[in-house]
């Protein structure tokens, strides 16, 4: 039976994947046969933590190719889920050739699910390496975290940093952009439909070009959510009024400040258009959301407080 390695199990995804395969029996999603899931932590307080959690803790450095490719090997791993950094690659490379070894010496699939980031040097890699890989589509993600580490997203606790700093939330995008939304217990939900999917071995999910998956109900217009934030913010005395307005340069260099990036990288972590639409996790899955694209502006205060406190 398949042995699966999650990291970063102290984070908001991560974490929350984590309690609900452990909360499974409680009106989630039950996991078909499979062996020995494992976190990979940093420390002993974390290593107590994922044993609370169901889990086995995996201490190793991931940048160490020597240490991943002897516990791959050693624990035949075959699925590993990454959530550590995914804007670089040197490490996913690691655990895509130690994974190609262990196919490599059974003959069986191996798996790398990974958050969007990186998407076209591990897919390029997994395919020559013939590891089965999928990546999931980056949302707005928002909802208390279920874990037991970092509890809050980090798309809309960036537009509370910009704020406080700039004292106003601001617009950075004048023509209405479009973003997907996910409540993250969606998120979660869609990562074990998928989990489910591979070890259910009675399905091949798309993996590759083809397995580009997006956790999301529909999409919201960033303006009305940095309006409903606005009013939350306001209404705690964070920022001057709830009105939002255009950026100017100068209302950018504070918004750096608040985000501890440059002004030119703003709009990256606050804005932009994305109009992809959620079709591989309904139909190869069978993943429905429980949760609507509006859910994130009903809840919008909820989320500011939930922030406030973990800021």
């Amino acid at each position: 039976m398949a042995n699966i390695l999650l990291t970063g199990a102290s984070g908001y995804l991560g974490g929350s994947i984590l309690a609900q395969l452990h909360n499974s029996g409680d009106g989630g999603i039950e996991l078909p046969a499979h062996g020995t899931i494992y976190a990979l932590v940093r420390s002993d307080a974390q290593a107590q933590a994922v044993q609370d959690y169901g889990a086995k803790p995996a201490a190793f450095d991931p940048g160490d190719e020597a240490a991943i490719e002897d516990f791959i090997m050693d624990h035949k791993v075959s699925i590993v889920i990454w959530f550590i950094d995914v804007v670089n690659v040197d490490r996913q490379i690691l655990f895509i050739r130690a994974l190609a070894k262990l196919r490599q010496q059974t003959g069986k699939d191996v798996h790398f699910l990974q958050a969007v980031g990186t998407n076209n040097t591990i897919i390029a890699l997994a395919e020559e390496l013939g590891v089965k890989s999928y990546i999931i589509a980056p949302c707005i993600v928002y909802g208390k975290g279920l874990g037991f580490g970092n509890q809050i997203s980090a798309q809309t606790v960036a537009i509370v940093r910009a704020a406080k700093e700039a004292k106003r939330v601001y617009r950075v995008d004048d023509n209405s952009p479009t973003w997907p939304v996910c409540h993250i217990r969606d998120n979660t939900s869609l990562y074990i439909h998928l989990l489910a999917t591979i070890l259910s071995e009675s399905r091949n999910p798309g993996h590759g070009k083809q397995g580009y998956y997006l956790p999301s109900p529909g999409s919201i217009v960033w303006d009305d959510l940095y309006s409903r934030m606005a009013a939350a913010l306001a209404k705690k005395g964070i920022v001057d009024g709830e009105q939002t307005t255009l950026a100017d340069d100068e209302a950018l260099e504070a918004m750096g400040r608040g985000l501890k990036c440059p002004k030119a990288f703003v709009r990256v972590q606050l804005a932009g258009k994305c109009t992809l639409t959620p079709k591989n996790g309904k139909e190869s899955l069978g993943w429905v959301p429980n949760f609507t694209p509006e859910h994130i502006l009903e809840t919008a205060e909820a989320e500011v407080e939930l922030i406030l406190k973990h800021i």
